[in-house]
C-alpha cells in the first residue's frame, strides 16, 4: 500500500508555500530538491562582514563584497560572491540562444536567493478570464504574509490593488533621493492622477530591522532579505516534513492510486500527490519528459525596460553616503487604457553602485578624463524599471532534446515595441511632474526572459484542454499532479510575480483533495 504522503518538487517560493498549506492540514510532505547552498568559504566571508557594524566597514570591505558581481558572466547573477543560486544556461538548455535571459536554479530556496524582493498582489482587472479571482487569492496572500516579511505602509496603491492591505505594517526608510522624490510626487498627486498613474512606496520582502548598509544587490550580509530557504529551515523542524536535497527530478508517472517521481540517480519516490514547483524551466523539462503528446510549452514573458531619469534638483546629501538600501524604493502603476488594458508597473531605484560603472563603460571610453563627471552624474540618476503584461510581450517556445534538456525559440510580439515606447513616454511624463527628466532615448529593454517574470506555459483554465491545467494546477488528464509555480498562471500581469505565485501555491495546497 502506498504511504499517504505528498511530494513537493522544489524548495523555492512556490514549494515552501504549498508545503506550509499541506502541513497545516496535517498531511505528510516529502520535498525533493536540488538543495545547493552557499559554499563554506563564501558563508565565512558573509559572517565575518555581518559580525561588524556597517559604520566600521572600510571602502575596501565594500568593494571586495561587490567585485564578484561585477565580474560575473553576462546574464549571471551572484550573491555573496557565489554562483550557487543560478544554473548556467547549458545546464537546462541545449545550445542556449544569446537573447534568452532566463536561468534555472537548483539551490535551496531557488531563485529567491537572487530576487529584488518587490511585493505586490494582482489586480482583478488583470486576471480577467482566469478560473480564479483576486478574492480567491486574498486569504492566501494573508497566509503567506505570516511567514514572508513585508515592509511597507498604506498609501494610494491600496485602492488600486486591494487584495492585500498594508494596514499595521512598517516600511523601510527610503534612501535620501527617494524620500525627496516621494515628497515631490505627493505634491504633484493631482497632475499624476490625471495621467492615469498611482504612486506609492515600494513593498519589499525584507525584515524591517534592515541595517541599510547599501549592499542589497550583492547579498545582504545580515540575511534580512527574505529567501525561501529561510522558510525551508522552519519547515525542517515541522512534524511530518522530510527534506531530501541533492535530488534532480527527471519525470513522473501517475497511476489511479499514486504518483511515482523518477530521479536522475535512477531511484524513484512514490506518493499520493505531486506538487511541481521547480521553477518554469525545470518544471517545463519535467513536464515535457512526462506527458505523452505534449511536444512544446510556450512561456509567456513580462517584458521589462530600464528607463534612466535625471533629477532636476540638487541632492541635500550625497546619496552614496550614509545609511540607505538599494532595493526598489517607489512603485508607479500606470492605468491608461490608451496604452494598455492592463496595468504597467514601474519600480524606481535611486543611486546604486552599478550606475557609475555603466555610464563609464558605455560612454567613458569616448570622452577622455570623463570618469569624475560620470561618477557625479550617477548621483543624480534615478532608474525606472517598468514591466508590461505578457499579452504585450514576446513568447518563448520550449521543446525537449534527446538528452533531456530544452531548446528555446522566440515567438515575437509585433506590438511590444510600440506599447513599450508608449509606456516609457507615460512614465517619463509622470516623473516629469516631480522634477525628473526621462532619457527616453537611452531606454534599454531587457531580453526575453530576463525579467524573470515568466510563466503561463501550462495555464489554468475553467475547462482545460491539452497544454492547459485546471484551477488546481492539474495538467489536463491528470488527477494527482499539481503544477504550483508560475507555469500554471493563466498570464503574467505586470505587477510583481513572486507574491502571487506563492499565494496561488498556498491556495492549491489548501484546496487540493
Amino acid at each position: 500500500m502506498t504511504e499517504l504522503r505528498d511530494i513537493v518538487v522544489g524548495s523555492g517560493p512556490a514549494g515552501v508555500s504549498a508545503a506550509k498549506a499541506l502541513l497545516a492540514r496535517g498531511r505528510t510532505v516529502v520535498m525533493l530538491d536540488g538543495g545547493k547552498v552557499l559554499e563554506p568559504e563564501a558563508e565565512a566571508r558573509r559572517a565575518a562582514l555581518a559580525a561588524r557594524d556597517p559604520a566600521g566597514w572600510s571602502d575596501a570591505d565594500r568593494i571586495a563584497w561587490m567585485v564578484p558581481q561585477f565580474e560575473a558572466a553576462e546574464g549571471q547573477f551572484r550573491r555573496y560572491g557565489s554562483d550557487f543560486a543560478m544554473e548556467p544556461a547549458t545546464a537546462t538548455l541545449a545550445d542556449p540562444p544569446s537573447w534568452f535571459g532566463l536561468r534555472a536554479s537548483r539551490a535551496a530556496g531557488g531563485l529567491s536567493n537572487l530576487w529584488g524582493a518587490a511585493v505586490l498582489p494582482y489586480r482583478q482587472e488583470d486576471m480577467a478570464g482566469w478560473p480564479i479571482t483576486a478574492d480567491d487569492l486574498g486569504p492566501h496572500y494573508q497566509a503567506v504574509a505570516e511567514f514572508l516579511p513585508i515592509a511597507g505602509v498604506p498609501d494610494d496603491l491600496e485602492a488600486l490593488l486591494p487584495a492585500f492591505p498594508m494596514s499595521g505594517r512598517t516600511g523601510l526608510a527610503p534612501a535620501s533621493q527617494a524620500e525627496a522624490l516621494l515628497t515631490r510626487l505627493r505634491a504633484a498627486r493631482g497632475a499624476i492622477e490625471a495621467l492615469g498613474a498611482s504612486v506609492g512606496g515600494a513593498r519589499q520582502a525584507v525584515d524591517t530591522s534592515c541595517r541599510r548598509c547599501g549592499l542589497c544587490l550583492h547579498g545582504c550580509p545580515f540575511g534580512l532579505i527574505w529567501k525561501a530557504g529561510d522558510t525551508l529551515e522552519e519547515l525542517k523542524a515541522a512534524p511530518g516534513f522530510d527534506y531530501r536535497p541533492g535530488q534532480t527530478v527527471v519525470g513522473f508517472a501517475e497511476s489511479p492510486e499514486s504518483v511515482t517521481v523518477h530521479l536522475d540517480s535512477g531511484e524513484s519516490v512514490t506518493g499520493t500527490r505531486v506538487f511541481l514547483g521547480a521553477g518554469v524551466l525545470e518544471t517545463a523539462r519535467i513536464l515535457l519528459a512526462s506527458l505523452p503528446g505534449l511536444d512544446a510549452l510556450v512561456l509567456r514573458d513580462s517584458q521589462h525596460v530600464f528607463l534612466p531619469m535625471i533629477q532636476r534638483w540638487r541632492n541635500r546629501t550625497r546619496p552614496d553616503k550614509g545609511a540607505f538600501h538599494t532595493l526598489p524604493q517607489i512603485f508607479v502603476e500606470i492605468d491608461a487604457p490608451e496604452i494598455s488594458p492592463h496595468l504597467v508597473h514601474a519600480q524606481l531605484y535611486s543611486w546604486n553602485e552599478h550606475y557609475a560603472r555603466d555610464l563609464i563603460q558605455n560612454y567613458g571610453s569616448k570622452l577622455p578624463f570623463s570618469h569624475p563627471f560620470f561618477t557625479a552624474l550617477a548621483r543624480r540618476l534615478i532608474v525606472a524599471q517598468f514591466f508590461l503584461h505578457s499579452d504585450h510581450s514576446h513568447r518563448i517556445s520550449l521543446t525537449r532534446t534527446q538528452d533531456g534538456r530544452l531548446t528555446a525559440s522566440l515567438e515575437p510580439n509585433v506590438n511590444m515595441e510600440r506599447i513599450s515606447r508608449a509606456a516609457a513616454g507615460r512614465v517619463g511624463k509622470v516623473m516629469g511632474k516631480a522634477g525628473l527628466t526621462a532619457l527616453t532615448f537611452a531606454a534599454r529593454p531587457g531580453g526575453p526572459g530576463s525579467s524573470f517574470h515568466v510563466g503561463a506555459s501550462l495555464p489554468m483554465a475553467r475547462e482545460p484542454a491539452s497544454g492547459e491545467s485546471d484551477a488546481l494546477g492539474r495538467p489536463n488528464g491528470l488527477l494527482r499532479v499539481h503544477v504550483i509555480d508560475a507555469t500554471s498562471l493563466p498570464a503574467v500581469p505586470a505587477t510583481t510575480i513572486t507574491f502571487s505565485v506563492m499565494a496561488n501555491a498556498h491556495r492549491i495546497g489548501t484546496h487540493c483533495p
